[in-house]
């Protein structure tokens, strides 16, 4: 009964089972009831059979709730893999909300297990990058740093995968990178200017840089330029160094340069001689940035221009003697070309004396004398005016004794040869005569205001020019006054014969030869200031001495003219 019942209970769970498990249980009734089996056993057997079944199923639905158990796990965990990838790569708006997704288990996961796999994908990739990222950031630091590049992956933070945070460090990133660049072409051009130096001076360039950072000196090796701090700051040094020496090598031979167109100066050398230190003297006036040569400040030309040097100082020793006489008569020229007293003769016999007397160093002589004839240049320079002015009053009042003279011949009017130029001169020299006052008024003004500024008197040619002036003034004063007295005498005996005339008749005029006169030989005012006779007084003196009763005949000369211009300037 029992197994009836346990048999109708199995098979209405599968038809093909209850069809294969009742033939079997149909040939076990049989197979019993051969051996003759009782029913205690029977059921006992069908009992242990239902109960192994029941196991078997037991067992199966166990599975496969743990199945389920296990697909709602990996469900789950899919999910929070998900919700934490969608975190790390800031991707929330991406993706759709799986709590909403339908159906059976199987199909949820069919549904989410591309997109996890899309997202693990991304995530290896935004690793990737940020670890490439980071990488260059090291390594940019480390050779700013100057340390040795690190060839280890840096540590990626997988709990931030954002791709802001990816920006920030890209832009960490560019920063660094404008840093490099900025630090390469500070290096670059450090090494332009050491270069450049380095030409001017004749030095070794790639022992300069290679000793500031191996990297710098040969950069086929294939390692970068090393742009530390440390590496800026030994070629600021190196360049600063360099500079300085560039400088102090320049002052040098300019100083040699100036020295050694003195000492050509002194020696009176050949420009062929001269031409030889052409690439040195051309850099007295050139500012430092100015100099670019290549080897104009080596070594080797400091010290040829030293040996040449040395050799002229040598030379200048044996002529300074003939330096010395030489500059003396150089001062003594500028005293004479400006009227001022000298004593040549004394002056040579001191120096002569001094000179052989070895009390006196003969470079500084020679240096006070270069002072004394600036000195002398620039009192020339001051007394300038006034001579100009002198020369002036010379030349007017040499002016006015001929017109003496010219006035004094009365055949002045006759056509002789030359008459018409004497005519044209004695014009132009009545219009200077009449300047005179003005120009003798005008120069003693001048000689007065230069005696007051420089407190001693203005001698002239070893006489006071202001004395001078004076005595100048006073005979022309006398001079004409006797002009006037002339004149009178003239007038009275013009009226006198124009009474005798009316009284007795007219008679015949004697002329009297030229150069005499009712008052004496005439006398000339000179700008030395001294009195003398004009040459037509002395030549009548002399007719009057040597022919007593021959015919006086007139003089009739001719005289160059002086130039127009300075007749006419005051």
């Amino acid at each position: 009964m029992s197994t009836t019942t346990t048999s109708s209970t199995m098979l209405p769970s599968i038809s093909r089972t209850t069809t294969t498990c009742g033939s079997l249980l149909q040939e076990l009734q049989e197979i019993w009831d051969e051996i003759g089996e009782n029913g205690s056993e029977r059921d006992k057997m069908l009992l242990q059979l239902e109960q192994e079944c029941l196991d078997i199923y037991r067992r199966k639905v166990e599975k496969t709730r743990k199945y389920k158990a296990d697909l709602r796990q990996s469900l789950a965990e899919a999910e929070a893999e998900i919700a934490n990838l969608i975190s790390t790569l800031g991707e929330r708006t991406s993706f759709p909300r799986y709590d909403k997704v339908k159906g059976t288990l199987q199909e949820q996961i069919s549904i989410i297990k591309p997109v996890l796999e899309d997202l693990r994908l991304k995530k290896q990739e935004r690793i990737k990058e940020f670890s490439e990222t980071q990488l260059l950031i090291v390594r940019i630091c480390s050779e700013i740093a100057g340390n040795g590049i690190n060839s280890a992956n840096p540590q990626v933070n997988e709990r931030d995968l954002t791709l802001k945070k990816l920006g920030e460090l890209k832009s960490h990133l560019q920063d660094l990178q404008s840093e490099k660049t900025l630090r390469l072409q500070k290096v670059n051009s450090h090494i332009t200017t050491i270069h450049e130096l380095s030409v001017v001076m004749s030095l070794s360039f790639n022992k300069a840089i290679t000793e500031v950072h191996p990297s710098l000196g040969d950069p086929a090796n294939g390692q970068s330029k090393s742009i530390s701090n440390e590496t800026l700051a030994r070629l600021t040094g190196v360049v600063h160094l360099l500079k300085q020496e560039k400088q102090q090598r320049l002052q040098k031979l300019q100083d040699l340069g100036s020295t050694l167109i003195e000492l050509w100066n002194l020696m009176d050398t050949s420009f062929e001689e001269q031409k030889i230190f052409e690439h040195v003297t051309c850099l007295i006036s050139s500012s430092v940035n100015d100099v670019s040569r290549q080897g104009c400040l080596a070594l080797d030309v400091i010290e040829q221009i030293e040996v040449e040097v040395e050799r002229l100082n040598v030379l200048k020793a044996s002529k300074m003697k003939e330096l010395v006489l030489k500059r003396q008569n150089e001062l003594e020229e500028i005293y004479r070309g400006v009227h001022m007293d000298v004593d040549s003769e004394t002056a040579r016999h001191i120096l002569i004396s001094l000179m052989d007397s070895g009390d006196v160093d003969l470079s500084d002589f020679l240096s006070r004398m270069d002072d004394e004839i600036a000195k002398a240049k620039e009192q020339a320079l001051s007394r300038k005016d006034i001579l100009d002015k002198v020369e002036k009053w010379k030349h007017a009042s040499e002016e006015e004794n001929w017109l003496d003279e010219y006035e004094r011949d009365e055949n002045r009017y006759s056509a002789g040869r030359g008459a018409h130029k004497n005519l044209k001169r004695a014009e132009k020299a009545r219009i200077l005569v009449s300047k005179i006052p003005s120009l003798v008024e005008n120069l003693t003004a001048k000689v007065k205001a230069w005696e007051i500024e420089k407190e001693i008197p203005f001698l002239y040619d070893k006489a006071p020019l202001l004395h001078m002036l004076e005595e100048y003034t006073v005979l022309r004063q006398e001079k004409e006054e006797e002009k006037r007295r002339s004149r009178e005498h003239k007038r009275l005996q013009e009226q006198f014969a124009t009474e005798q005339e009316a009284l007795f008749g007219s008679r015949p005029t004697i002329k009297k030869p030229l150069g005499q006169s009712t008052s004496g030989n005439a006398m000339v005012v000179t700008p030395t200031g001294r009195r003398a006779g004009t040459p037509l007084a002395r030549s009548g003196k002399e007719r009057r001495d040597s022919g007593k009763g021959g015919t006086v005949i007139p003089i009739n000369y001719v005289a160059i003219p002086k130039d127009d211009s300075i007749s006419q300037s005051t």
